[in-house]
This record gives structure tokens, C-alpha cells and sequence, in this order.
């Protein structure tokens, strides 16, 4: 349904009229500024990737102002790429601007949600799952596992591949039987060593079975609600914290790691945690 700008909610209007800002800008930098002329989408991907990251950063943190700041990064890019897109080029098979942007990704949430904006009845968020799912493949995708992209980090395209199985139905019913697999999956792990001198017996193996192992533990992750990238960036931020007042804490007192035994090091270690470090 069309609407007119003049009917809209003042909040409305407002962010429409800063989203009218940030493109002027925009059409202004790629005209005038020798740097943003010469970017390419080839050239912005790595950029975005690491506003990506910053703003991954600034979530962990719960850090408001910051994560406003990266967010703000981040659509600044995704107008960027719809600006050098729908430049004319004679090399260029196809372009779209940011119309078509926010034009595919409304029709496609309204297709995906039939629930909202058609008939379909989904009562439950593993029911609009399974139905998103459903769509995805209807529309083309060849596999369930299709949408998950390859260059994702293991960790995470584990617990993507998870979700999308389990969207197709694929998955087991109670957690015991997950935390079953780990124990299976660790001891089967555990096979592949000699235990007395630790030294692999098989080290391809022993890299797969460790590779089973960790699969089964993102899998258990899920049934106990615990993303297991976040877990394990908050234990790699605290272990960060922690060494740094080790190294603050001994620095202070004189000494120096090189000379320190693992259990003088370990002290301050402890003490970091009763800090709260």
C-alpha cells in the first residue's frame, strides 16, 4: 500500500529524512572524494568485515553508544554498495540501487512470513523455523544446507548447519541424548591418544574425532540455549583480562614473566578471578 510522506508519524518522518541525509552524502562523497571515487565492492569487503567484527565487539561489551557507532558504519556501507551498484558501467550484467534493496528484503519478509501475511498458522518460533525453511527450498535453494555460507568461521557454520538441519526436522529429541554423543564423541576422541605420553596414535584421526567431538558440543550448546561463539568469546575477552593484570600485577611487584614459575604466575591468576577480573 503506497503512503504518502506527508501522513506519516512525525518519528517516522524523522528517520526517514536521516536515512535522505546519509544518501545525499553519500552521492556527494562518490562525486567529490578521490577515495570513496576510487572504491570498489571488492575493495569495501574486507572494510565491512572488520566493521562487522567491531560491532560484534560492542555487543559482547553491551556497549550502547558504541554499538550505535558501528551500526552507523555498517549502513553506511550497505548504502555504499548499493551506490557503486547502480552506477552505469559497461562491464556491469546487472545493477540495482538501494530501492531495490529495501524493495527485495520487504517482499521477501512478506513471503517468508505467511504466518503474519497470508493463512499459514505457526503458533511457535521452531514453527516459523521450519516454515522459513520450507520457503527457501520452494523458492530454489537445492538444499537445506545451502544457505549457509562457506566462509563462515567452523565454529559458527556448525551451529548454522545445526539450526538449518533442525529446521528440516533433522535433530535429535532430548538433550540427554546429545550429552550422550559428547561422552561418546570424547571417548572416542580419547582412543585416538596414547594417554601416557599424550602423542596421537593416528593424527589425522585424532583431528577428526576432535572435530566430531567439538560438533557435538555446539549441537549440545543449543539444547541448553548457549550460543557457542559467544561463550567462547567471552572466555577468550576474560582470559585476556586476566593475563593483562598478570602482567600489570607482576610488572608492579618487580618481576618479570620470563622469570616467573607457573605457579608464581598462577597466583596472580587467582587473584584476578577473586577481583573479578
Amino acid at each position: 500500500m503506497e503512503k504518502h510522506f506527508e501522513s506519516l508519524p512525525k518519528e517516522r518522518q524523522d528517520q526517514l529524512m536521516a536515512f535522505d541525509r546519509l544518501l545525499t552524502i553519500m552521492d556527494e562523497l562518490r562525486e567529490k572524494c578521490p577515495w570513496d571515487r576510487k572504491q570498489t565492492l571488492e575493495s569495501l569487503r574486507h572494510l565491512t568485515i572488520e566493521e562487522t567484527y567491531e560491532l560484534s565487539d560492542a555487543i559482547l561489551e553491551n556497549d550502547l553508544p558504541e554499538i550505535r557507532k558501528e551500526l552507523g558504519d555498517i549502513m553506511l556501507h550497505l548504502v555504499f554498495y548499493a551506490k557503486i551498484a547502480s552506477e552505469p558501467d559497461p562491464e556491469k550484467s546487472y545493477q540495482f540501487d538501494i530501492q531495490d534493496v529495501l524493495n527485495g528484503i520487504c517482499d521477501k519478509l512478506i513471503s517468508r512470513h505467511p504466518h503474519i501475511y497470508g493463512d499459514t498458522v505457526a503458533d511457535s518460533e521452531e514453527a516459523v523455523k521450519q516454515n522459513w525453511e520450507k520457503l527457501k527450498l520452494k523458492e530454489g535453494n537445492k538444499s537445506v544446507l545451502s544457505g549457509v555460507p562457506g566462509s563462515l568461521p567452523a565454529l559458527v557454520k556448525a551451529m548454522r548447519i545445526q539450526e538449518k538441519a533442525r529446521g528440516a526436522g533433522f535433530d535429535w529429541d532430548e538433550k540427554q541424548q546429545v550429552w550422550e554423543k559428547v561422552q561418546e564423541e570424547l571417548e572416542e576422541f580419547k582412543q585416538h591418544f596414547d594417554i601416557e605420553t599424550g602423542q596421537a596414535i593416528d593424527q589425522k584421526e585424532a583431528e577428526g574425532e576432535f572435530g566430531d567431538l567439538l560438533f557435538s558440543l555446539v549441537n549440545y550448546s543449543r539444547f541448553v540455549d548457549i550460543n557457542p561463539e559467544t561463550a567462547l568469546e567471552r572466555t577468550n575477552k576474560k582470559f585476556i583480562r586476566r593475563f593483562q593484570y598478570l602482567e600489570e600485577a607482576s610488572k608492579a611487584d618487580g618481576k618479570s614473566l620470563a622469570d616467573m614459575t607457573l605457579s608464581e604466575m598462577d597466583a596472580y591468576w587467582n587473584k584476578a578471578k577473586k577481583l573479578g577480573v
